[in-house]
């Protein structure tokens, strides 16, 4: 695998700030090559049994991720986070250099979140094998 480049379109980086919602992980190995990406969010408004802080998605995405490249982790860090309740995209293309890009959009629709998940890897030249690898709804703070 390449080595990562992370752009993050039209979302807020994860702050222990945030209120609520969904967090979304990268996994490295010792060369600096990702080797995981995953992700925790709220599945239920704010009361519900599967709500979820911000502070609470991250620490859940890290335990996820540490689960699933356990012999290969070396780092893992937190993509991108949202306290906004919507539809997520986590999208990964390669560029010309054979670099992987990953990156992550949320909309008003599923479609909108895919939509500007794969303009943002045109965007970043990553036009080669572009994937959403995940979609997802996430609860945020504003839910009721």
């Amino acid at each position: 695998m390449s080595k990562i480049i992370v752009s993050v379109g039209l979302i807020f980086l994860f702050g222990l700030s945030a209120e609520a919602g969904d967090a979304v992980a990268v996994g490295y190995n010792s060369e600096g090559i990702w080797t995981a990406v995953t992700y925790n969010r709220s599945s239920t408004p704010k009361a519900g049994t599967h709500y979820r802080k911000a502070t609470q998605a991250c620490i859940a995405a890290l335990r996820d991720l540490r689960v699933r490249a356990a012999e290969n982790l070396a780092k893992a860090s937190i993509l991108a986070g949202s306290d906004l309740t919507g539809y997520v995209a986590v999208a990964r293309g390669k560029a010309v250099s054979g670099t992987d890009v990953n990156v992550v959009d949320y909309g008003k629709s599923q479609a909108q979140a895919d939509k500007k998940a794969l303009a943002d890897l045109n965007r970043d030249h990553a036009t080669a094998d572009q994937k959403v690898v995940y979609r997802y709804f996430s609860y945020g703070a504003d839910s009721k």
